[in-house]
This record gives C-alpha cells, sequence and structure tokens, in this order.
C-alpha cells in the first residue's frame, strides 16, 4: 500500500512521535498550522472515519484528549480545536483517518469562515427520520 501514514506506522519513514498506544500514534504535523498541531491515526489503515471501528475511533479520541490536555499546559495555548476530514470534499487529504489536534491562540490569525443557515421544525424531523432510516 502506498499510504504515508502507513509508512509511518510501519516505520519505513520517519515521524516527530509525540506518543503512541496499542491502537494509535500521535506524531506533529509537518504542515502545521499553529505551533504544536499533531495528528493522531490509528495503527490500521481505514480510509474514512465513518468506516473505522467505533472502538478504534474512542482509542483515537482517548490518546488524543491526554495529549491535548498535556500540550494546552505546555504550550499555554488559548483553545483547541479536533478536526477529523472525512472525504476529498471535507478537505481529507490523505487517505487514511486521522485527527487533527491544532493548539489554538488568541492571535494566531485563523478563523472559521463557515456560513451559519437556519433549521426549521420541518426540515428537522426529515434529517433525523433519514438518519435514523440509515442505521
Amino acid at each position: 500500500m502506498d499510504c504515508i501514514f502507513c509508512k509511518i506506522v510501519n516505520e519505513e519513514i520517519p515521524c516527530y512521535k509525540i506518543a503512541e498506544n496499542e491502537h494509535a500514534i500521535a506524531f506533529l504535523d509537518i504542515m502545521p498550522i499553529t505551533k504544536g498541531h499533531f495528528l493522531v491515526i490509528p495503527k490500521k489503515h481505514f480510509e474514512f472515519a465513518e468506516d473505522a471501528p467505533e472502538e478504534l475511533m474512542a482509542n483515537l479520541m482517548i490518546l488524543a484528549t491526554r495529549l491535548a490536555a498535556a500540550a494546552k499546559k505546555a504550550l499555554k495555548c488559548d483553545g483547541i480545536n479536533f478536526i477529523i476530514n472525512s472525504g476529498k470534499r471535507a478537505g481529507q487529504i490523505v487517505p487514511h483517518v486521522h485527527l487533527h489536534v491544532v493548539p489554538r491562540y488568541n492571535d494566531d490569525g485563523i478563523y472559521w469562515p463557515w456560513p451559519q443557515g437556519e433549521l426549521d421544525n420541518e426540515t428537522a424531523s426529515t434529517l433525523i427520520n433519514s438518519i435514523e432510516n440509515a442505521l
């Protein structure tokens, strides 16, 4: 497989490893958004977050939140974003599940430009029914 993250897991290419456990590895992003931006990836390959087992995703978040607390203390950042992009349209570049942990600073100049819509009762009901029926 030609997955850069699988090559990191298999130690075929180096990384700036922060921590790892039986299920996941965390390392600094080589194209950081902010100081201290790191990734947490599963050791087993899954392309999309929604295709990965729930337990695996829970283990990613366990490691990510533990490291985020340490990063917040060590880096004295003002907040943290936890971001998973699943699919190209969502901004996923590497086709291997990965969780971005992005320390945020009051002066980092990063803003979320997402427009906000409105949700009415009828649309909410239709959406809920559609998702529940797909379970």
